[in-house]
């Protein structure tokens, strides 16, 4: 560990000391939490209306001071080993204090945060606007607003435009788009139901989303204009587009050459086949749409691959069944629209979606949001299939649709259902071995929390902690399925994206991208320039691909630009397939050596990450023939 980042955490544990008053007193032998699940469980409970909760001062103080009482409990008692964990106690405590107007208390809070900081970006911007607020406070100007973006333009214009670039566009556009409205929305379809339920419980994840949106409503929308204004004037003033670091690196293998056709399997929410005539893997035992299993393997008209529905019956249909034609066009502009505006794009289908957003009314909020959920599913593998194929004409994608659900309100886990879904991993693994898959692509993941979350969404699994021992039956079917089939097909490289959460995949047990196994890579998110994108998560992550703004195919042959982990995943899935190209006898180990080995070394302050090197990949393969 460097001593500047030696002294930063020591620095860290001392204003802990002094916050929670220990300085002192001998330390108690506190209890180590080596994973989230780990860590105890509150309810808490509230005798209004949400909606009435953000503008009920005594209600709103009651909720705040529970919820402190048992974050400085938990630090107090716990000895927390991840840090976003930390994190993410400090930053609830900071909204408390907040709430209750204890700006000196809330500053030493986000010390604390921006010192467990491991990503440089996010350090320079956390807290930015709360800051400017708490200034402009304490400045007493008689024209609040004018101070406050005063305040806010003062500290954005000391900011490093290359280092800070992106997570200002991402603020910009939350600013943007952002609106009471829609925060109630959210509340009428995802949290008001559980408290009619339940007589107004809930647990603490629940609390704390409450007490951060009304921080919101009451602190941050009324100038939200003044935060997306500030950030257009800096944005525009500084704008210089960074290196891309990916086109030298990239390598396409010409056609013609003496290579050999390699099967790589996109396992996603479903991919449009006909984009990739040439590059599409055949059953030829398979009569196309004939309503029939010709080859007696279970699958029906299973031409390019296999799917499954949301409930793991099998399916002929390759594609998330999204609905009418009609509608297609307009939902691609609203996802087009929101990708546009997170990345600060000015765009018709941009202003066409900040119009909507601005106007929206509280009963619109779950359609819109489902709509655009249901077109991520529908898009989401045919643009992982566009990044596995590019560059390489003897790939034959083979397709594998699993099927994520795109409503607000998850329907109730069962250990039934999980016990389905298991079956169909083993039996999706076992067609790939069996119809010779090399690598297959797995841009998606699950974790524990979300199955109790869903529990809780649905007010099932009893007491809280019931609920808790639920949830983990449920998961252990699910990961432990998924975990075995991978290890049993060693012959076949399993990549994966590490996920977009910012969080530590083993300490929050993420699945596939914490899996340790030898067959398997997990891919982290940098952007053009090769710098680590602030959502990408940590813990276990092999290598580091291009996850920013990627141009890829969407069903029909259009083409869109997304982000995220996975869309870094398939371009080290797509290195994998050219290295089989060019030398099918590579095994798995040597295949997983090549790319980790042709990636280059980056250094991140006390950590070093390796960046995706595939032309450097590639030469080594055919030195090594």
């Amino acid at each position: 560990m460097k001593k500047k980042n030696a002294v930063k955490l020591l620095g860290t544990l001392i204003i802990g000391l002094l916050i929670f008053g220990c300085a002192s007193q001998a330390p108690m032998q506190k209890i180590a939490i080596e994973k989230l699940d780990d860590l105890p469980r509150y309810t808490y409970t509230i005798d209004v209306p949400v909606e009435e909760l953000f503008d009920n001062e005594a209600a709103l103080m009651k909720l705040a001071d529970a919820v402190e009482k048992d974050l400085r409990a938990d630090l107090a008692k716990y000895e927390i080993q991840d840090h976003k964990t930390l994190q993410n106690y400090y930053q609830e405590l900071g909204t408390v204090a907040l709430l209750k107007s204890n700006y000196d208390e809330y500053m030493k809070y986000l010390k604390v945060r921006k010192d467990l900081e491991a990503k440089e970006a996010l350090e320079a911007t956390m807290g930015i606007y709360t800051r400017a607020y708490i200034l402009a406070k304490k400045s007493g100007a008689t024209d609040f607003e004018t101070a406050l973006r005063d305040e806010y333009a003062s500290i954005i214009n000391t900011l490093p435009y290359d280092l800070v670039a992106d997570e200002l566009k991402g603020m910009k556009g939350n600013a943007e788009i952002v609106s009471k409205n829609l925060l109630l929305g959210v509340v009428e379809v995802q949290i008001q139901p559980i408290l009619d339920e339940s007589g107004g419980e809930m647990s603490k994840d629940i609390a704390t989303q409450l007490l951060s949106m009304a921080y919101s409503v009451n602190f941050f929308m009324p100038y939200k204009h003044i935060v997306a204004e500030e950030l257009g004037k800096y944005l525009d003033a500084h704008k210089v587009d960074k290196p891309d670091i990916w086109e030298a690196r990239d390598i396409a293998l010409e056609p013609g050459k003496d290579y050999t056709p390699v099967i790589a399997t996109v396992w996603d929410s479903g991919v449009d086949t006909d984009i990739f005539e040439g590059q599409r893997w055949t059953n030829k035992a398979e009569i196309p749409g004939n309503g029939k299993d010709d080859d007696n393997n279970g699958y029906v008209d299973d031409v390019h691959g296999i799917a499954y529905s949301l409930h793991s019956d099998k399916t002929p249909d390759l594609l998330y069944p999204i609905g009418s034609v009609e509608n297609r066009p307009k939902l691609q502009r609203l996802m087009k629209g929101l990708t546009d505006i997170t990345a600060a794009v000015e765009s018709e289908e941009a202003t066409e979606l900040k119009q909507i957003m601005s106007q929206m009314e509280r009963d619109q909020v779950q359609p819109f949001i489902e709509d655009i959920g249901k077109y991520g599913n529908y898009s989401h593998g045919t643009h992982v299939a566009g990044i596995t194929a590019s560059g390489n004409p003897y790939v034959r994608i083979m397709a594998a649709r699993l099927t994520f659900s795109h409503e607000m309100v998850p329907e109730e886990p069962t250990i039934e259902q999980a016990t389905k879904d298991a079956k169909a991993t083993v039996e999706a693994i076992e067609y790939f071995k069996k119809n010779g898959s090399r690598v297959v692509n797995m841009s998606w993941g699950g974790n524990l929390a979300s199955i109790e979350g869903a529990l809780e969404a649905n007010n099932a699994g009893g007491t809280p902690e019931e609920r808790k021992a639920l949830a983990r039956e449920i998961f252990e079917i699910t990961r432990k399925s998924l975990y075995d089939a991978i290890k049993n097909a060693p012959d076949i490289l399993f990549v994966t994206s590490a996920g977009n959460a910012d969080s530590d995949v083993r300490f929050e047990e993420f699945y596939p991208s914490s899996f340790d196994l030898p067959n398997i890579i997990s891919v982290g998110a940098v952007d053009q320039a090769g710098d680590e994108t602030s959502f990408t998560s940590f813990g276990k992550v092999d290598v580091y691909g291009n996850g920013f703004e990627v141009l890829s195919y969407v069903p029909g042959g259009d083409k869109m630009k997304l982000s995220g982990t996975s869309m870094s995943s398939p371009q080290v899935t797509g290195v994998a397939a050219k290295l089989l190209a060019v030398n099918p006898k590579l095994t798995v180990a040597e295949l997983r050596n090549l790319i980790i080995k042709g990636a280059d070394e980056k250094q991140i302050d006390d950590r070093t990450i390796l960046l995706l090197n595939p032309k450097k990949s590639v030469e080594m393969a055919k030195k090594s023939m």
